[in-house]
């Protein structure tokens, strides 16, 4: 186990959208309705550049940026779990904003081509709550 390193900030997170002009993502999460992300174990522990930070835990402070770098909300990790991408649990899909597991995995199919996405690949769900809108 490798010690946190304090970097004198907030967590950071950015919602990708369809392109940079998207942002949908964290006005779903300013709105309330995404409560929840997930990303592939392999990328959630990886930093993704000055605004993605990775490796969010419960209880972290997080703030949420979109893709032009602007600073929209800030959330609080309420829980991070593994799970199988053949057994999305109904708050995960539902905390994403989607319909049904089914439209979850046909999502993330079309938006990570890289993997081959099967019942036992393994994700990395964040749950979090709305703490404050910043920039509605």
């Amino acid at each position: 186990m490798t010690a946190a390193i304090d970097t004198g900030r907030r967590k950071r997170l950015t919602f990708r959208g369809a392109d940079e002009n998207d942002d949908s993502l964290p006005r779903a999460v300013m709105a309330g309705r995404k409560t929840v992300t997930a990303d592939t174990v392999e990328d959630y522990y990886k930093p993704y550049g000055e605004y993605g930070d990775g490796s969010y835990e419960a209880g972290d402070l997080i703030e949420v940026y979109d893709l032009k770098q602007r600073l929209r909300c800030l959330i609080r990790a309420t829980k991070v779990q593994r799970i199988r991408f053949g057994d999305i649990p109904e708050e995960v899909w539902r905390g994403e904003t989607f319909a049904s597991a089914r439209e979850f995995q046909e999502v993330h199919i079309r938006c990570l081509p890289q993997y081959e996405l099967h019942d036992d690949f393994e994700f990395v769900t964040l749950h979090f709550e709305l703490v404050a809108v910043i920039e509605a």
